[in-house]
Parts: structure tokens; sequence; C-alpha cells
């Protein structure tokens, strides 16, 4: 769960520092409307965002784990909190943070895991 995690949150955390997609390993199919973006990626990993005002909603399966997953992301200025839940009882909490051109994301999960890692738009993570 640490890897699917940790891919989720760098996505958001790219997406929200407006980082380009072709940094993500494997090209993923997408369909796109006014508030949402729903994706298929070639290792039948599943997600979709939408946005309602400043609130993100992300629902999506992960296919190594057999999983369905939620979080719910709340944006104030340059912070993010998010909280989610996968179908196998797994609960998460974090923020990311943006600074200029690089975001600082933080979380911790009812699995025990917990990370802080940064990414740059020019560098990466």
């Amino acid at each position: 769960m640490k890897q699917a995690l940790k891919r989720s949150l760098l996505g958001l955390g790219l997406l929200l520092a407006s980082t380009a997609w072709g940094q993500f390993p494997g090209p993923a199919t997408c369909t796109r409307s006014a508030n949402l973006l729903a994706c298929i990626d070639a290792q039948g990993n599943a997600y979709s965002v939408n946005t309602v005002g400043s609130t993100i909603y992300l629902r999506g399966f992960d296919k190594a784990g057999q999983r369905y997953w939620a979080q719910t992301n709340s944006r104030y200025g340059q912070l993010t909190f998010f909280t989610g839940i996968a179908t196998d009882g797994e609960a998460w909490v974090g923020y990311n943070r943006r600074v200029g051109w690089t975001t600082i994301n933080r979380y911790s999960s009812s699995g025990g895991s917990s990370a802080k890692f940064t990414c740059n738009r020019l560098t990466g993570c």
C-alpha cells in the first residue's frame, strides 16, 4: 500500500504543482470534462479526479492490491489537506504545501506507513 499511496499522493502533488504529465511512468488513457478527469493506465489502475470549488474528490482502483480507494482534498490557498480510505479498511491523512515551484508532501496511514517527500517542477521528486 505504501507505494500505491505514495503514487497517488505523488500524482496529486504533481497535478497541483502543474507538473507535466509526461513524467508519469507508462501511458494512461483519459477522458475529460469541465470538472472530471477519468483515467486508466497501462497496468489496469483506474482513477478519477473531480473538482467542486476548492474541494477535489479522487476515486480509484489499485490493480496490484485489487482494492478501491477514495480520497477527499480540501484546498486553502497553497495548502491542501486530504483524507482517504480503501476497501481493505486502511485510512490515511496528510497534506501538500506548495512553496513556489516546490510541493512539500506528508502523510501517514493506519497501515503504519508515513512519509515526507518534496517534489519540484524542474527536478521531480
